[in-house]
């Protein structure tokens, strides 16, 4: 068994599949911020920064929770379509076009800060430096993960079969949706009383919603040229309809999070 903590090798561009994350890559579930509720690390009026906010999943369910939410991303592509799906959800999400590690925000301006499917694509050490520098005493870091879980035969490991026959640069396969080396990142970066929690779901699919799922990850849309993703696609559709013909899907997933505190 392995956790995959590097990102692949070669350029990996998100906001080539911006339409397909924004539509169907489903987002954290209510649960994950009952428990961040349930630890203190979300309430009403917090001021709360996401970073590598993508299409804006975690910023909207903080928003949604009452906090005064940023959301920051190097891709305008992505923030353009979480700015839209926001107004469909009634919530305001300020966005700033920034990398994680160097924001420009200024210093203890935020109460808590998060980081969603995203912490393997930065320079961690300095994205936790920042992220320091940018709560208040008493804030609080969060890296969480919403993973697919493969298992032997499942729908998630024939999927990133696929996924390595199309791409073999990619190699985050057969995860375990965990990720130690996070709490290192945070514990050396000064973060005390670090905390992690997980728990396990099924992520209901059509299939039409999970091979844009899929094509929006970074081992086909994000990296792939279009003829690629179509291909790709292509057996996708061949290979659920074999295989997995009943609708939905229930997709196994992982939540995991660890939640560490700046002293003060």
């Amino acid at each position: 068994m392995k956790t995959s903590v590097k990102a692949p090798a070669g350029s990996v561009e998100f906001g080539k599949t911006a339409e397909d994350y924004a539509r169907h890559r489903a987002g954290f579930p209510e649960e994950f911020f009952d428990r961040l509720t349930a630890l203190g690390a979300v309430r009403p009026g917090l001021r709360a920064l996401d970073v590598g906010t993508g299409t804006g999943t975690l910023a909207r369910g903080l928003a949604r929770r009452g906090c005064e939410v940023s959301g920051l991303d190097r891709s305008p592509a992505m923030m353009e379509q979480a700015a839209q799906l926001d107004r469909d959800a009634g919530v305001s999400v300020r966005y700033v076009e920034a990398p994680a590690e160097a924001t420009g925000l200024e210093d203890a301006s935020f109460d808590l800060v998060t980081a969603g499917q995203c912490w393997h694509w930065f320079d961690r050490a300095r994205a936790a430096a920042e992220a320091r520098r940018l709560l208040v005493p008493g804030g609080r870091l969060v890296i969480a993960h919403f993973d697919w879980i493969p298992l032997p035969g499942n729908v998630a490991r024939v999927t990133e079969e696929l996924i390595e026959r199309h791409n073999p640069d990619w190699k985050l396969g057969n995860g375990l949706g965990i990720y130690p080396p996070w709490l290192r990142d945070m514990g050396v970066a000064g973060f005390h009383g670090i905390e992690t929690f997980s728990f396990d779901v099924d992520a209901m699919y059509s299939h039409e919603a999970w091979r844009g799922r899929v094509r929006a990850s970074a081992g086909v849309g994000a990296t792939l040229p279009p003829d690629g993703v179509r291909a790709f696609d292509e057996d996708l559709r061949r290979v659920l309809a074999e295989r997995f013909p009943a609708e939905p899907l229930a997709v196994l997933h992982r939540v995991w999070a660890a939640v560490g505190c700046r002293p003060g």
